[in-house]
């Protein structure tokens, strides 16, 4: 459908058309990507808006203009006349899309809230009171967001020991793979959206890996949550991919019981079927999918305005951990290793309870795709979150 050259297998085929930006000979550039190549949105549409160290002005511009841009890239790129070179992605340097105002994340996966319960309170109820009648969420620090492909140090913090409390490196450091949506309009204070509509305000989706210092986590979170042991950084995939590109993959929430409060009932698409697997090097731990999850992003949304809180273009919120029902579908080591107790093997030979130094975490996601039953289904993907673990701060010592 297009002149452009997409590999079949593409995570970025026409019907993608994700949002990001590019540096193209020294100047940053709102763009799109298409196969390995990138194609500057200001080739294509001319606004000032698309020239640009970020797209929060194209976000900003709401629906309409999103449809019209869209519907614009993809009678260009379809069009055989407009056959040229484009620049490969691997030629540019691809930055952070947007600049992030706030940052929330939720915990709506029931299968990796039960396996933490269970784990925390063993002969407990593993879920707390409240969890099935709103999406538990948190706000986190949206100036240590980065974008894939930057190195993570290790964090330090204040740990407790037989001697005392030290400053120290975290020896319990984990990723927990993520999706994540970014706000296009916001809404006004005192005024919430319903889950219906979260699609007027929701631009698109990216990966999210937020790291975790489980141990930092565990010493300062109670009884006002998580804080430091999060806060470190935060892995976002480069490439925003729309909603209207994920518009075939959208599905019925779970079966949710007790019935939601009428603020937080998803009229029926709020899920969305995104397959996502996270990798230590070349060993893929976990594979699960969006759909599972309890709480839909349209729930989520809902639930973070309910009270008339407002939010802003690039706000970005994220679901929590994605887990599914299988035993390879726990996205993080603290579900997978049981808490550190039962390493998990590498396919170098080697085992991990926790992230050391120098291990290379991957998130990767997709919906759709072709198989035997469907061989002409697309595949929307989201490319790569990707982060190193370095060594961080090495002061330490008895406070």
């Amino acid at each position: 459908m297009t002149w452009a050259d997409v590999p079949p297998d593409s995570d970025f085929p026409v019907e993608n058309l994700p949002v990001g930006v590019v540096r193209v000979a020294g100047h940053p550039r709102v763009a799109t990507r298409i196969g390995d190549h990138v194609l500057p949105i200001g080739d294509v549409v001319a606004d000032p808006m698309f020239e640009r160290a970020t797209a929060n002005d194209f976000l900003a511009s709401g629906p309409s203009r999103w449809a019209e841009v869209r519907d614009r890239l993809h009678g260009w790129l379809t069009e055989p006349a407009n056959a040229r070179p484009l620049d490969s992605v691997h030629e540019v340097q691809v930055l952070l899309p947007v600049a992030i105002g706030d940052f929330v994340d939720f915990y709506s996966s029931i299968h990796h809230a039960t396996r933490v319960g269970e784990l925390f309170r063993p002969g407990a109820e593993p879920l707390l009171p409240n969890w099935r009648h709103l999406p538990i969420g948190y706000h986190g620090r949206a100036g240590t967001i980065v974008s894939s492909g930057t190195d993570i140090p290790r964090p330090h913090g204040l740990l407790p020991t037989e001697g005392g409390v030290w400053r120290g490196p975290s020896a319990r450091l984990d990723f927990e793979a993520e999706v994540g949506f970014v706000v296009g309009t916001g809404n006004e204070r005192g005024r919430p959206v319903p889950p219906g509509e979260a699609d007027r305000h929701v631009f698109g989706v990216v990966l999210v890996n937020d790291w975790s210092a489980r141990d930092i986590q565990a010493f300062e979170y109670q009884p006002l949550g998580p804080f430091l042991g999060k806060s470190f950084a935060t892995t976002i995939s480069q490439w925003i991919v729309p909603l209207a590109a994920l518009a075939p993959f959208r599905t019925s929430p779970p079966v949710q019981d007790p019935s939601p409060d009428a603020s937080l009932t998803d009229p029926g698409d709020g899920a969305i079927a995104i397959r996502v697997e996270a990798s230590v090097g070349d060993t893929t731990l976990c594979r699960a999918d969006l759909r599972d999850l309890y709480w839909t992003f349209a729930q989520q949304y809902a639930h973070l305005t309910s009270n008339g809180a407002s939010t802003r273009t690039g706000d970005l919120f994220a679901t929590g951990t994605v887990s599914g029902p299988g035993a390879n579908a726990m996205g993080c080591l603290l579900e997978s290793t049981r808490g550190g107790v039962e390493p998990v093997s590498l396919d170098d030979g080697s085992t991990r309870t926790w992230l050391e130094d120098g291990d290379v975490v991957t998130l990767r996601g997709w919906a759709g795709g072709r198989s035997a039953d469907d061989p002409d289904h697309v595949r929307i993907g989201f490319g790569e979150a990707t982060g190193r673990i370095v060594p961080g701060d090495t002061d330490g010592g008895p406070r």
